[in-house]
């Protein structure tokens, strides 16, 4: 293999650990941004369980109160239609009779007003189990999330850990020169940092690459960069990374002889 392609390798490599870091970074930046969201969540859903509740309480003290009025009332009715049978002169008797009519009416606007409530409390109640159902779903899922989320992080930091041991490997098998480029660029740009140039295109930008470029890159010399992105580049024709990761991976995770998998059966 060539110098520039064992660099062009190298740098592949080391770019295929800087992808996974990065990956696993996000996951552990974005775990507690998860889990806050969900307690934005929780929190909304919580004030709107306890502000219909309160509402189911003030709406069952107001229907109490009604009724008390009406029993009192009604009490009274009674006794005073009870006093009429023993009055004596017409126009006391006129004035009961009044009076009677007076509460009797107010009554009948408590006996509306009470069905209101009564309909109220009842939509109310309805309001409260749709939300309470959201409540209860919300905080399982949050406290299932809150209480998994530090197993998670812990075993994402051993993963990072690993891989940076790993990143320390390929960076060392990367002659300096040319580590310093790639990390350079690296701090400057979204991954990736190096790519290859298909039918005078780069891969990074999607941009055509000036043709005295393309021609220098075919003739297998040195590492280039793109014009355009500044990121590294390499004709594809010359390196095939989707086999090399391909690779790569079976090197990570070798299949199992199947007179292992007899010897474990």
């Amino acid at each position: 293999m060539s110098l520039y392609k064992k660099q062009i390798e190298q740098l592949v490599a080391l770019q295929q650990i800087d992808h996974e870091i990065f990956g696993i970074r996000q996951e552990i930046k974005k775990l507690p941004e998860e889990v806050a969201d969900m307690e934005k969540q929780f929190s909304v859903i919580d004030a709107e369980r306890n502000r219909i509740a309160d509402k189911m309480e003030y709406l069952t003290s107001q229907e109490k109160r009604v009724n008390s009025d009406i029993e009192h009332d009604s009490r009274r009715i009674e006794e005073s239609k009870n006093r009429m049978m023993q009055v004596e002169n017409t126009r006391e008797y006129h004035a009961m009779i009044r009076e009677v009519d007076n509460m009797e009416r107010t009554n009948r606007t408590r006996e509306e007003e009470k069905m209101i409530l009564m309909e109220e409390i009842q939509r109310q109640q309805d309001l409260f189990a749709d939300v309470d159902a959201r409540y209860n779903q919300v905080k399982a899922e949050y406290d299932l999330k809150s209480e998994s989320m530090q197993s998670r992080l812990d075993e994402l930091n051993a993963e990072l850990d690993k891989l940076m041991e790993r990143r320390a490997a390929s960076a060392m098998e990367v002659p300096p020169p040319v580590l310093s480029r790639y990390e350079f660029i690296r701090e400057r740009l979204e991954n990736p940092v190096i790519v290859p140039v298909a039918s005078c295109v780069c891969k990074g930008c999607n941009i055509a690459i000036p043709p005295q470029i393309f021609i220098e890159l075919q003739k297998i010399q040195q590492i280039l960069s793109c014009p355009n992105c500044q990121r590294l580049i390499y004709w594809e024709e010359h390196f095939d990374a989707v086999n090399f990761y391909s690779r790569q991976k079976a090197v990570e995770q070798p299949e199992l002889d199947p007179e292992d998998d007899d010897e474990e059966e």
